[in-house]
Parts: C-alpha cells; structure tokens; sequence
C-alpha cells in the first residue's frame, strides 16, 4: 500500500515538472515571438516613410487638406465629433449615475413617475434643435462641393478596367488626352508576393494628370464598363464615375506637389491596382507641359488609312503591350487563372482576323470581366499590338492587321 501511494506521489511530481517546463517553453516562444515582431514592425516603420500628397505610415487622421473644401470637410468632422461625444457623456452619464445612484441594494424602490409636458418637449426639441446645428454646416459644405461654375479648367475623367482616361475638354490645354495607368514595376512587386518597402506602393503611374496651381479644376466622371470613383483625399474629393451617366465635382489645389488617390469603388478583379495621380505645378510650368504635349500629340498623330510594314508594326505593338497588356498576360504572353494565354491562343493565331479586332474593341462578357474593351487605344495602337502578339513567342503566323481593319470595325 505504501510503495503504491509512493509511485502515484512519485508520479504527480513527475507530471507537475513536466507542465512547468511546458508553461516555460511557451512563455519563451511567446516573448522570443513578441520580440521578432516588435523588431519586424521597426524595421518596416524605418524603411518605410510618410509619403506627401499620400498616406503616412500609422495614419489615424485625414490626409493634409490642400483644398479649402478639404479643410471644410476637416472641421466639420471634428465638429460632428464633438456633438457625438458630448451627447455620449450626457447620455451614458445620468444613466450610469442613475443605476449606481438608485439601485436597490441601497434601499430605493420602483416608483411609477409623471411625465410632464415639459419632460416629452425637452426630448423632442433639443434633438431637433442638435440636428439642425449638424445640418446647416454641412449643408453649406455639401453645396459648395457641387458648385462646379466658372471652372477655369475642364478635364474628363473616365474609369476603366483598370486605369483612368482623362481628356482636357475645356481650358488651356484643350484637346490633350492620355491614359494613366499603374507602373508595371509596381504590379511586377506585388506579383511577387514580398514586395520591398516603398513610400508609393501602387500609387506610381505612368502619366499622372497634371494640373496648375490655383486654378478651379472641374473634373467630369464616367467610365466605360462598371462603376468606378474618382477620389483624392487631400483635394477632399471623392465621385462616382458611372457607365451612361456624366457626374461632376471641382478642386482648387494651393499649393504645389503630388497627391494621390485609388479608385473608391469595389470594381473588379484590379481594383487595388487603378491608382490615381495628380501632379500640381506652377502656372508658368503647367504651360509649358500643355505645349510638351501638344507637341508630342502632333508628332504621334497617326493617319489610320496608312499601310504598315510587318516589322514596324511589331515593334511598336511591343511598347503598346508593354503599358497595357503586359501586366496581365505576362511577358511570355501565358496569362494565369482567369487571364487566359495568348501564347498558341486559337484566337490569336486563327486567319479570320474580325474575331480578335472584336473583343480588342468590345472585350469579353463574363462574371471575372477578364477582357476589358480596349476602344480607348487608337487604331494604330490596337492594330500594333494584335500584329505583334501575332508574331511573338510560339505564334509566328507573319500576319499583319492594318489600322484600316480596325477603323473599319469600329464604324
């Protein structure tokens, strides 16, 4: 009896030492995990920096105002906060005086209470009277964000999958039109799964929209397939750009520098990648860009009727893949999940040439929207890059597709 009660203390001790080294191993992986964390997030905090115009690492508040709308906005902010807060300590402070103050434990009792007039006036009029003080401001505020009269410069902004178009329709700079789209070495980074620290993650884009200083800038919203939403914090400007539909809202940047925005609205697949860019300069250095480009637009003006060469064509379809097709089929054209390859693509090398112009133009309908229409690009362009998927990776087919083809298609 006494050796069995011994084995079984014997045991307990045992057991006892075991669970301690246990709760002591996983304390140490606790604090050698909390530790490599903690190292982790200062080193990320010290690669990486507030980016002007952008976001701030561990940002809790609105981004600098650079509009007086913005800085509206900002106020107003605050200030609805205040109500809130002073109606929270009211409210939850007579109700928690009154659970301490009257509970039974002291001796209170229930008691049935009248209501008098004053009593149902009181909590009537003074929410109504709190309602109208939050209305009025933001009434004001919601009003002068729609005033788009007397703009001194007029730019269209349509949302696509997934990148902006903008067309300066009015203003100096008329006529100027380009699409702006993510960097690729960007989309590049995040494919790879670890991408490095960088101040801009997906906000770099090719062409940012510029703008001069000072100046009321109405921009105009639409978009070509689903819904997208032109928005740029630091402007306080945020609006829908809908399929059909012509929305409008204005900014007046005061001050010089670049400030970004994303597309506010869920819209596919590449939603995180439809980064907005604008770049606000000078009066003297926003003319002096509207004649750059004017410049180059003459110089790229191209005659669709012109017959290209296999060759040229090819090459110039290579830069036109580059800056928007690249980015979801790969350099070696294999596409991946719903991106469907274009390397040994039926579509692409059958001799019937209508079919691929057809979904260049109109794109492909379906749940994923895998195929955007692509009637934003210039004939030469559409043609260039039919012509070079053609007759690049295992698809040498030495067919061409002229700018003709594709005017003709459109029409």
């Amino acid at each position: 009896m006494l050796i069995f009660e011994a084995e079984n203390v014997s045991q307990s001790i045992t057991t006892v030492e075991i669970l301690k080294k246990r709760v002591a191993a996983v304390r140490s992986m606790a604090v050698t995990l909390s530790a490599t964390l903690g190292a982790t997030a200062a080193a990320l905090a010290q690669q990486v920096n507030d980016l002007p115009g952008g976001p701030a690492v561990n940002q809790l508040n609105f981004a600098p105002a650079v509009t007086k709308i913005a800085e509206e906005q900002h106020w107003l902010h605050w200030f609805m906060m205040a109500i809130c807060l002073v109606i929270f300590v009211i409210v939850f402070g007579v109700m928690f005086y009154s659970i301490i103050k009257h509970r039974k434990s002291v001796g209170h009792k229930a008691q049935v209470l009248s209501e008098p007039i004053w009593v149902e006036l009181g909590w009537t009029i003074v929410p109504l009277l709190i309602v109208i003080g939050m209305a009025l401001p933001a009434t004001k505020v919601l009003v002068a964000q729609k005033d788009t009269t007397n703009s001194d410069l007029t730019i269209k902004a349509t949302g696509m999958q997934w990148k902006w178009g903008y067309d300066y329709i009015k203003g100096e700079g008329e006529g100027i039109a380009f699409l702006s789209t993510l960097d690729n070495s960007h989309r590049l980074m995040s494919s790879s799964g670890n991408p490095p620290p960088t101040d801009d993650y997906l906000l770099k884009v090719d062409n940012p929209l510029v703008v001069p200083v000072d100046r009321k800038v109405r921009i105009i919203t639409t978009a070509n397939d689903v819904i997208h939403a032109w928005m740029v914090p630091a402007f306080g400007v945020k609006q829908d750009a809908i399929p059909g539909f012509v929305r409008d809202t204005w900014f007046r940047a005061e001050k010089t520098g670049d400030f970004y925005g994303q597309c506010a609205e869920l819209c596919g697949k590449e939603h995180a990648y439809m980064p907005i860019h604008v770049r606000v300069v000078t009066a003297e250095a926003y003319t002096a860009w509207v004649a750059e480009q004017q410049k180059a637009m003459a110089a790229a003006a191209e005659d669709p009727n012109k017959v290209w060469a296999l060759g040229d064509l090819v090459k110039r379809g290579e830069s036109v893949y580059a800056a928007n097709c690249l980015a979801c089929h790969g350099a070696q054209g294999k596409g991946g999940g719903a991106i469907k390859a274009l390397d040994g693509s039926a579509l692409v090398v059958d001799t019937d040439k209508s079919r691929m112009i057809n979904v260049m133009l109109n794109g492909v309908a379906g749940p994923a929207a895998a195929m955007p229409a692509w009637k934003q690009l210039t004939d030469t362009e559409l043609a260039a890059v039919m012509t070079y998927t053609k007759n690049n990776w295992s698809n040498q087919t030495q067919r061409l597709v002229q700018p003709a083809e594709v005017l003709a298609a459109r029409q």
